[in-house]
């Protein structure tokens, strides 16, 4: 069975601390053609949906709570009945979004979702979120960072919640040690590698964000 990555585009509002902000956000897809995994269900449900195909959607993985990254997790959850998993540490960012009505199955550091032969390794990352988490694929040489690491740094810390210092223990500890060919796959924007960040850890120190 053909082993299968996608990536569709969404577009809607990151709100938090008052302010609200347009953003383009990455959804990922990892299955085959017999089942998949959303990861981060973003914004627009329906497109979410069409990507999914006729699969079985075995699970939506939320990397953390921010409302741009599980807005379209309820809608999909309802249209497939696939469960949503999430860090319990950013419950609050989550029950901001759905409230106490809605649950989700909580996410632990060391768990693996398995999907069509390939699994993804839990990789507790906080800092941009308590409960922010990072998806390891070993098998595919892939990192799904959700907003802890970008091209060309870590995710943003100056809102509630985060945390800069914390940000950069987790890059340090937890990512910059997987193989330098490790593509990371982010929340937003292009895509980058571990190899390719790594060589700019003190400069994203020294400035501090």
């Amino acid at each position: 069975m053909t082993k299968r990555l996608a990536k569709i585009v969404t577009s809607g509002e990151f709100t938090l601390d008052g302010g609200t902000w347009q953003v383009d956000n990455n959804v990922w897809l990892v299955g085959d053609d017999i089942e998949v995994v959303v990861i981060d269900a973003a914004h627009d449900a329906e497109a979410i949906e069409e990507a999914v195909g006729g699969r079985r959607l075995t699970a939506i993985v939320c990397t953390h709570g921010h409302n741009d990254h599980i807005n379209a997790a309820g809608a999909l959850a309802d249209a497939t009945g696939a469960p949503v998993l999430l860090h319990p540490a950013d419950t609050m960012l989550w029950e901001a979004v759905y409230g106490t009505g809605r649950e989700f199955r909580p996410l632990a550091d060391g768990d693996t979702i398995e999907v069509a032969g390939t699994e993804l390794r839990v990789l507790h990352t906080p800092g941009h979120s308590p409960g922010a988490v990072c998806l390891y694929a070993p098998e595919l040489g892939v990192l799904f960072s959700g907003d802890t690491l970008f091209s060309g740094g870590p995710g943003a810390t100056g809102r509630s919640y985060s945390s800069f210092g914390t940000i950069i223990d987790s890059i340090r500890d937890r990512l910059l040690v997987l193989p330098p060919a490790t593509v990371v796959h982010t929340g937003h924007g292009d895509s980058t590698s571990i190899g390719a960040e790594a060589p700019d850890l003190d400069e994203w120190i020294a400035r501090g964000h």
